[in-house]
């Protein structure tokens, strides 16, 4: 699997073949908030983390989730991953329980994929 950082937006058919190619109806991606880009493509949120880490990214900004392009924006972004578990942040479970961070992770994957 390739993993892609994606700072520019892409076509949501573009998400759609990159699912195809791996998990076949979903995405694993890691948001950085603060950088407001993501890494898409990869097998583990770990593998997607450590390429972000290399460009800048700091791991109390970055966030894993699963986009699955085919369902309905209301329920396409499903927070679910360990690289979530961040106890000395109050995050001590693996989806992203700040209301805050999650619309910061809505915002940004609706930014960087249009339908």
């Amino acid at each position: 699997m390739n993993i892609s950082i994606i700072k520019e937006p892409m076509k949501v058919d573009e998400l759609k073949q990159i699912a195809k190619n791996g998990f076949g109806d979903f995405v694993k991606a890691v948001v950085d908030v603060e950088l407001e880009l993501m890494a898409i493509g990869g097998e583990l949120h770990a593998d997607e983390e450590i390429i972000l880490s290399e460009q800048g990214s700091k791991r109390e900004y970055m966030w894993g989730i699963n986009i699955y392009p085919d369902q309905r924006e209301e329920t396409w972004i499903e927070f679910d991953s360990m690289i979530n578990i961040k106890p000395h942040l109050g995050n001590r479970s693996r989806g992203v329980e700040d209301i805050g961070v999650q619309k910061k992770v809505r915002a940004i994957v609706d930014k960087l994929i249009y339908r």
